[in-house]
């Protein structure tokens, strides 16, 4: 009787083991998915958003004045770019 508890319990707790590894394995291959999915929605989005453009100012249309006794040098072109959050403009 005593070999028979001895067996019986000993499969109980195999059989326990195994559901534990086979539920923890489930948990697992289901956060991997889960990680998986929010990687690529991540990539997808960085792809599709916009890049930022550097906008140019045309140096023909700088305004020369005759008075200015800085009209005789180059004037030095401003740097005016857009970074995603609003232009920004370097004079």
């Amino acid at each position: 009787m005593q070999s028979i508890r001895n067996l019986l319990l000993t499969a109980a707790g195999i059989a326990f083991t195994l559901m534990a590894f086979v539920f923890t394995a489930s948990l697992g291959l289901a956060l991997i998915g889960i990680v998986s999915v929010v990687m690529i929605g991540t990539t997808i989005a960085a792809r599709l958003a916009p890049k930022p453009v550097r906008a140019t100012v045309n140096r023909n249309s700088v305004n020369r004045n005759p008075g200015n006794p800085n009209s005789g040098r180059q004037p030095r072109e401003p740097r005016i770019w857009n970074d995603g959050r609003g232009t920004i403009i370097d004079l």
